[in-house]
Formats: C-alpha cells, sequence, structure tokens
C-alpha cells in the first residue's frame, strides 16, 4: 500500500472530491465545493517528494522534476482512482488529486435533462461540454458514453489526459487513449481515430485551434464528436472556437461549424440548500433552425432570445435553470447569484 493511500481514505470517508497537498501546508479535502483541513502536520518538501513520489515512479518524477508539471491517474487498488497533478511552485512541491468514482453514474443517477438521452443517440455532429474545472464535465460525459454503450452498438474511442472514466464494453466498442502515453497530443490522437472506422469520438479538451479544426472535419465527416472547453455559456463557446482562428480563417470554421454543431452544454456546480450535496446548473444550446445563421453571422448576442423561445425542445439558459433551482428550493439565491451570468436578475 502506498503512503499516501492513508490520505485518500480520509478523504473518502468524509465524501470528498479533492485532496490538495502543499509544501509547508496541511494537507486539504475539498467537500461539497468548500476546502478544509486534514488533522495532519504540514508536509516538508521530503514528504512531498516520499509521498508523490511513491506513486508517480522514476520515470514520471524526473519528467516532473525537469518540466514542473505532471498529469497522470493512480488507481488505489480496486477502492478508487484519482487524475493527479503535480505541480513546482514559489513554496516548493504541488499536487491536486480528484477522485474518479470507480462506478459511472448514469444519466438518471445525475438527473440530466432528457435531450442528453438524444445527445447519445445522435450519429454525427460535434456536442460541446463545458464549464470551469471542477464543474462536473467529465462525469456528464461519462454518463452520455455509458448510455451509448448500454444501449448501442458503436465504436467509441476516447482521447483523454489522463483516462479517468474506464468503461467495460457492453453493447459497444470503446478504446480509451491516454495523451502522453498512447498518442502524443489530442490532435495526434484525434488524427489516428479518423482512421480507425469510428463512429464516436471523446475529445477530452479542444485546447488548440489544430484539434478544434480536426474535431468539426470529423463531425463534418458523419462521426459523432463529444469535446470539453472551460466556458461558461453557450455564447462564448462558439465565440471561443471561432476566435481560435486567424481572421483570414473564421469564415470557413464559422461555415464548419454552422454545418456541425449539434449541442452545447455550459455547466456550473451550485451547493445545495442543507449544504449535503451539489446540484448540476445546465445551459443548454441546441441545433436549431435559426443556429446556423447566427454562427455563420458571427451574432452569438442573438442566443439568449434562441434559448428562451425554444424551452419545448429542451434548451434553457443557465439563469433561467438557476432561477428554477431556487423556486424548487434546491440551493439558495445567494448561491444562484454567485453562479449567474446576468447578476442583476438575481439581486432584484
Amino acid at each position: 500500500m502506498a503512503q499516501i493511500d492513508a490520505l485518500f481514505r480520509e478523504m473518502t470517508a468524509l465524501g470528498g472530491s479533492d485532496l490538495h497537498l502543499e509544501q509547508g501546508r496541511k494537507p486539504k479535502v475539498r467537500v461539497n465545493g468548500d476546502l478544509m483541513d486534514l488533522p495532519s502536520a504540514a508536509l516538508s518538501g521530503d514528504r512531498m517528494r516520499e509521498l508523490l513520489g511513491e506513486i508517480a515512479g522514476e520515470e514520471r518524477w524526473g519528467k516532473f522534476e525537469s518540466a514542473g508539471d505532471l498529469d497522470f491517474a493512480y488507481a488505489m487498488g480496486d477502492e478508487a482512482r484519482f487524475r493527479a497533478n503535480y505541480l513546482k511552485q514559489f513554496s516548493g512541491y504541488g499536487a491536486v488529486f480528484r477522485i474518479i468514482p470507480s462506478k459511472v453514474l448514469s444519466l438518471d443517477d445525475l438527473g440530466c435533462p432528457d435531450v442528453f438521452r438524444g445527445f447519445a443517440e445522435m450519429t454525427s455532429g460535434l456536442v460541446v461540454v463545458t464549464g470551469p474545472t471542477g464543474s462536473g464535465k467529465s462525469t456528464t460525459l461519462a454518463a452520455i458514453i455509458d448510455h451509448i454503450n448500454s444501449s448501442l452498438c458503436r465504436k467509441i474511442i476516447t482521447i483523454e489526459e489522463p483516462v479517468e472514466f474506464v468503461h467495460r464494453c457492453k453493447q459497444s466498442i470503446i478504446s480509451h487513449r491516454e495523451v502522453g502515453e498512447d498518442t502524443e497530443s489530442f490532435m495526434d490522437g484525434l488524427r489516428g481515430a479518423l482512421k480507425s472506422d469510428v463512429n464516436i469520438v471523446l475529445v477530452g479538451e479542444m485546447r488548440d485551434r489544430e484539434t478544434i479544426e480536426l474535431a468539426l472535419t470529423a463531425a463534418e465527416m458523419g462521426i459523432l464528436v463529444f469535446g470539453t472547453l472551460h466556458t461558461n455559456s453557450a455564447a462564448k463557446t462558439i465565440d471561443r472556437i471561432i476566435d481560435a482562428f486567424p481572421a483570414k480563417k473564421k469564415n470557413q470554421i464559422r461555415s464548419l461549424l454552422a454545418n456541425s454543431l449539434k449541442g452545447v452544454v455550459a455547466q456550473q456546480l451550485v451547493k445545495s440548500a442543507d449544504g449535503t450535496r451539489r446540484w448540476a446548473a445546465h445551459e443548454i444550446l441546441l441545433n436549431c433552425s435559426a443556429l446556423p445563421g447566427i454562427i455563420r453571422a458571427g451574432e452569438t448576442i442573438k442566443l439568449n432570445s434562441v434559448m428562451q423561445t425554444n424551452r419545448q425542445i429542451g434548451m434553457v439558459t443557465l439563469d433561467d435553470c438557476l432561477m428554477e433551482m431556487v423556486k424548487a428550493g434546491k440551493i439558495t439565491l445567494d448561491a444562484a447569484f454567485m453562479k449567474a451570468l446576468d447578476k442583476s436578475r438575481f439581486r432584484a
């Protein structure tokens, strides 16, 4: 048993989602969005090297010492898996570990809107799930992939850094590829997927314009592509994709995106009113007759109106979703205000 496993067991006993280790400080755990100290001594540099180096192994530790950053997945036997991020900082070593649930939660377990099943049943196009770090994007995508795996016969490839949820093949064939281990980059992994008779590709992060362009090309070729971005609204997601490209190429990308975009889910996690859990609030944009024209014209300011007038097919703005959760007693008005895009509405 690795020495750090004792800290992981303390975290899981508290229902924590993340373990934070920093040289010179006590270990901290995030529980329902809040950080709290564990009853352990402050961690010295030698102790950090001991804890982190043991599970990284010599090769990874050498890479970390030279680069200053390291991402990988760690399995604590059959009990749990963690996404590890090591970093060097002014005060010394640091690390954050996020628990990856051993059981892939279903769409029903998560209480996802029905339109998420519609995403799973699509045969081609681009679906983007967005939100800040820790907003549950990976959990939502894992539930959609699990729904496909359970009900449809598809060839699925996931490209992640690191691989988080490991799916057992059910109706579908699933291949997991880890950036840095199985492929050099998201772009290389996606390029390889296009040659492998794939139906569905999950791109863990669309972080550069080459990956974004390949994802759009794959979607237009008839592949269903799921991807993530760190944006907080549907409009900003479309703008971020377009703005990744130089001016002379923007019109071409707008056309590609207009033809291939099937949906955007902007997700935020909000602490429940009783403080015992967190609820997912969603902004949902779906493909409709008005969307391609808005994308081609660069008029994303109109998207809020489109989502409000198409609620009958499952669209919703983030602020409307937050207001509904307040009225249902799931979250407090203060919590909704902190996540809202138009804060004046909640202040009033």
